[in-house]
Order: C-alpha cells, then structure tokens, then sequence
C-alpha cells in the first residue's frame, strides 16, 4: 500500500514536470517585446526631438508619455517567461540558471558597452580608453550608452532570482497590494525627495557611496520589484489568469485606456497650470511616478490580453512576431542609427520638426530592423 502510494505521488510529480515543461510558447509575450521595442525607441526618437527649442507637447506625448511602459514591461515579461514553464516544487539550480542568463545578458552587455565606448571614443573624439576609476563607473552602471542600464538592472534580478522565486512563492493578493503600496512610496521617494537629493550631493565626490546612489535608477532593482514579482506570480498562475484575462476584455481594455489618460493629464497638467518646459514634464511624469506604475500595470495586462485573445489579422501577427524576434537586437543597436541619422540631418541642414521627427522614427526602426534581417539572411549561423 506505502509502495503504491509512493508510486503515484513519483507519477503526479512527474507529470507535474511533464506539463509544466510542455507548457506552449506564447505568442503574446513575443509581440509585447516587439511593442516595447518601439516604445524605447519612440522615447530616445523623442529626446532628439526635446532638442528643439519648440516642440508639438502632443508628439512629444506620444514620444515620451504613451510609450512609458515600455521599459518596466520588459521586466514583467522577463520574469512571466522565466516563471511559466518553472516547476517551484523542484530545486532551484542557481548556477546553471545563471550560467544561461549572463550567456544571453550579460556578455552581450560587455561586449556593446564596449562597442559604444570605442565608437563615441573615435566619433567624438575623446580618449580612446577611459581611466580605470571611471571605466568601474561605466561597467557597474551601465552608463556606456543611454540605454545599456536596462541590461544591468535584467542582471541584478537574475542574481537575485533565488528572492524572487522565495516571494513568488509565498505571495498572496494581500501581501502583493502591500508591495504595490511599498513600490508605490519607494518609487516616489527615490524620484522625489529633496532630501535624498540633498544627501547625495553632500556625500563625497568619488565615493563608492555616492556612485552608487547618484547612479540608483541604473541598477537598483526596488524600483521595479513589483512589476518583476506581478509578472512571476501570473506565469504560475497563468490558467487562472489567462481565464481571468479572456472574461473580463472590457475592465482590462476601459482600465487601460484610464491609466493612461490619467498619465497624459498628469503630463499636460505639468505643463499648463505648473508651467514646466516640455523636458522637465517628461522628467517628471516618468514610469516610476505613480500614475506611471499604475499605466505600467494596466499596460502589461491590456497588451498580454489583447495579444493573447484578441483577433488579430495575420499580416499584424507577422509583422508583430519579426519585430519580436529582433528587438534584442533593435534594442541593443538602435542608438548607432540614431547618431548616424542625426548627423545625417545635419549634413542637410535640417532641424527636428514635427514631421522631421516621425520620419527620423520610422526610418530609424527600419534601418535598424533591416540591417539584423540582413546579417542573419547572409550570416544564419549567428542569431544575436
């Protein structure tokens, strides 16, 4: 009787196993990273286009506002992906997790760190190496290209994936408000504080201290916990959600539309009645304000349902699946299109207007995009 007990509770495990690692690839989770792809693009497009003395707020707002998800979406997908087909009832095995994580991150990361420091070295004329106190700097924070501190914050949280996988673990709804409550306090105090600010700037220059804080939004995984942990707890509960997700299309779709007129009203309300420049709002009504946290969220759900369930035309669904395949690559090398473009309109003696701005868009995603498909068309052999 104890054998045959043993023998089907091996056999539920295994099966448990089985399933768990049969779990089928979703296509959602694919066209989220091609859209946010766009969205960070969208964002470093609109950060040329804040050079001009008068930018349209409203393409500013589709540039800068509307696209702020995109980011903090990442890590939501990030974490959904690692979680979905994870068995928590089997061990952890942290070395050869990492050992496959640094392979996809982290080597890529010193290697275009490296890249961007070489090509702005020679571009703009600076040194060709920087001192080694500096060159610590820019490895630890990511600060060898604008956007590269995506990459370092990713690494924090896969060394860190024993603690996510202890609190996905042990996460109930009322222990994940009060961590949406804790993000919520945390985010506004890291963005907002005078007195942090303050502090930071009494400490000593050169400190390791004062690196480090100065530098928080570059690595400093609390600002985005929550969203990491959100994404984890729904890939283990990913029946209930996808049920959840297909009953309730309109909440998901009304709420998403209020997140983000909420963050579009705190934006305009910057700029009308507190009088900042269109630069100072964007700098303000970022995705770790509040109303931004709340559209992050919003967003993640709205695009997963809309991309899970809903109908979408077939030339949509490749369209989205090319740009979600490639948007590592778009992600990593966009900045290079960016600088080559920007001079190039120089060169022809325009300025970032309206119109200049949507073109230099589309043309800086397309460049981009082409070029990966290219190398892989000639080169199969190397995927990333």
């Amino acid at each position: 009787m104890v054998k045959a007990v043993q023998v089907q509770s091996a056999c539920t495990q295994f099966n448990s196993a089985l399933l768990t690692k049969m779990k089928p690839w979703l296509n959602s989770i694919e066209y989220i990273r091609g859209v946010s792809m766009l969205g960070v693009v969208a964002i470093h497009v609109g950060s040329q286009y804040l050079m001009n003395p008068t930018p349209n707020v409203h393409l500013v707002a589709l540039f800068e506002i509307v696209s702020r998800f995109s980011v903090p979406i990442f890590f939501f997908v990030s974490a959904f992906g690692l979680f979905y087909r994870m068995d928590l009832s089997e061990p952890f095995e942290y070395g050869k997790f990492l050992r496959r994580r640094f392979k996809a991150v982290l080597v890529p990361y010193l290697l275009w760190s490296a890249l961007y420091l070489l090509h702005d070295n020679l571009f703009y004329g600076y040194a060709l190496l920087p001192a080694p106190e500096y060159a610590a700097e820019i490895f630890l924070f990511g600060l060898a290209k604008y956007h590269l501190y995506f990459l370092v914050i990713l690494i924090w949280f896969y060394l860190l994936m024993p603690l996510w996988i202890f609190l996905v673990r042990h996460m109930t709804p009322a222990k994940l408000f009060l961590l949406l409550a804790a993000q919520i306090l945390f985010d506004y105090w890291s963005s907002y504080s005078v007195w942090l600010w303050q502090f930071v700037n009494a400490l000593p220059d050169g400190s390791f201290l004062k690196m480090c804080l100065q530098w928080r939004l570059n690595w400093l995984v609390l600002h985005y916990v929550f969203v990491f942990v959100l994404g984890g707890v729904l890939a283990v509960h990913s029946q209930k959600f996808f049920a959840w997700c297909e009953g309730h299309k309109k909440i998901i779709s009304a709420t998403f539309l209020i997140a983000l007129i909420t963050l579009l009203a705190y934006y305009y309300f910057l700029l009308d009645v507190r009088k900042f420049s269109p630069l100072a709002a964007v700098n303000t009504a970022h995705q770790l304000s509040p109303p931004g946290i709340f559209y992050t969220i919003a967003a993640s759900i709205f695009l997963f349902t809309l991309f899970q369930f809903g109908k979408l035309p077939a030339p949509l669904k490749n369209f989205l699946s090319v740009l979600g395949k490639n948007s590592y690559f778009v992600y990593l090398a966009h900045p290079l299109t960016i600088t080559y473009l920007s001079l190039g309109l120089g060169k022809l003696g325009q300025v970032m207007t309206a119109p200049n701005a949507l073109i230099f868009y589309a043309v800086t995603v397309t460049l981009t995009l082409s070029f990966k498909l290219l190398y892989q068309k000639f080169f199969p052999t190397f995927r990333r």
